[in-house]
């Protein structure tokens, strides 16, 4: 494969998946599909699996059609990598099972729940439903590289102390705060340390001008600490002591300085909800326009590149992409702007089949017979504005 960021094949992929390493020479990080949903209509990918003689349900249909391809993107995907799966509810609960049966329920990281139409869709009976859903797999959850952290949803205004050498940090108790953790379900972290509050000094062994302090909740009851005692020794300047008010006198706590790291490369990163709001990372109105931008209003309901972009950086600025439901681009379209905005060389393969446009549609009016035909002119497009190259497997 060459250095373009964007390489387009068209095909079927459950034909295309089983080429991909040969064609790439390496496994690949991150795969991505918004795959067609079973909303009562068909769906292009139309595999003639029967049994006993007559066709299954819908859903079984979809789920036979969506299985030999997730068999297939697991078997190219690193044992450090993961799969990111775009469904709304029609077929949330049978990708969800299934997904548990290809890539294991213990590699479930994440249901996602993603504010993609924040008016509601108001057609048709019912609630007007604003959400879809991202399920995310790791090929391996012990060893998957995904950091499910962002540097967006960091305040730095949170972090209102300053070192005498500028560093910049927020106070954290050390007693873990979750009443789930006690002295009964995390024996190992009831334990006492020494602290003296006119220093700030913590040790887990005695020493002169010290006093002694367990764990306790506001009411007095015996909690446990965050931190074991190796970690404590290791990390002494993190902690501080101090006299607080509690509701039975003073006393003395522990807490961590959790520092900004403002020079750390990345940028400090915080751990992402499992909520996503259209204004974080777009809509589907926000997806239309960005589509309409580059070759016009050829293609419904895309996804908007903000939701793939906060993906994408969740896993290596040098990652390798795979999206074999490439629609009408936009996960190629998110890896060039996001290599232009953080300098990464991250790479993207997008397949489609050559399903035919529909006649009339603003795609097949503008010359578009197929949405191979689609992806391909949004990717060059994108090559030409914000650059990365493109290139046609």
């Amino acid at each position: 494969m060459g250095e373009a960021a964007n390489v387009f094949i068209e095909g079927d992929n459950l034909d295309v998946l089983p080429t991909l390493p040969a064609l790439l020479g390496r496994a690949v990080d991150l795969v991505y599909i918004d795959p067609p949903y079973n909303t009562g209509n068909d769906f292009a990918y139309v595999d003639d699996f029967r049994e006993d003689g007559s066709r299954r349900s819908r859903h079984q249909a979809w789920v036979a059609m969506m299985r030999p391809r997730l068999l297939a993107a697991r078997e190219v995907l690193a044992e450090t990598g993961a799969i990111c799966v775009s469904i709304d509810d029609n077929e949330v609960a049978y990708l969800r099972l299934l997904m548990d049966d290809v890539y294991g329920e213990d590699n479930l990281l994440a249901q996602v729940v993603v504010n993609l139409n924040p008016k509601g869709r108001q057609l048709g009976r019912g609630f007007a439903t604003n959400h879809e859903y991202v399920l995310v797999y790791a090929r391996d959850a012990r060893r998957t590289v995904l950091d499910a952290s962002s540097s967006d949803g960091v305040d730095e205004r949170d972090f209102n102390l300053t070192t005498p050498d500028g560093r910049r940090y927020r106070l954290l108790p050390l007693r873990n705060t979750n009443k789930k953790f006690n002295p009964v379900t995390a024996r190992t972290l009831h334990f006492s340390v020494w602290g003296d509050p006119a220093t700030g000094r913590v040790s887990t062994t005695p020493y002169d001008g010290a006093v002694e302090i367990e764990p306790v909740f506001g009411d007095g009851r015996p909690a446990v600490w965050r931190w074991s005692r190796p970690l404590i020794d290791a990390r002494p300047d993190d902690l501080v002591c101090r006299v607080v008010k509690g509701r039975t006198g003073d006393r003395v706590d522990v807490y961590q300085r959790d520092w900004l790291l403002r020079d750390t490369p990345g940028g400090r990163r915080k751990k992402l909800r499992t909520i996503w709001l259209a204004e974080e990372v777009g809509s589907t109105d926000t997806a239309v326009a960005e589509l309409k931008e580059l070759v016009g209003h050829v293609f419904e309901s895309p996804k908007p590149t903000g939701l793939v972009r906060r993906i994408l950086g969740t896993m290596p600025d040098d990652a390798l992409v795979v999206d074999f439901f490439a629609g009408s681009g936009t996960t190629g379209h998110a890896v060039a702007l996001q290599n232009a905005a953080d300098g990464g060389s991250r790479r993207c393969v997008s397949i489609n089949s050559a399903e035919p446009t529909r006649e009339g549609s603003n795609a097949r009016n503008a010359g578009l017979l197929s949405v191979a035909d689609i992806t391909r002119a949004r990717l060059q497009a994108v090559a030409d504005t914000v650059g990365g190259g493109y290139e046609e497997r």
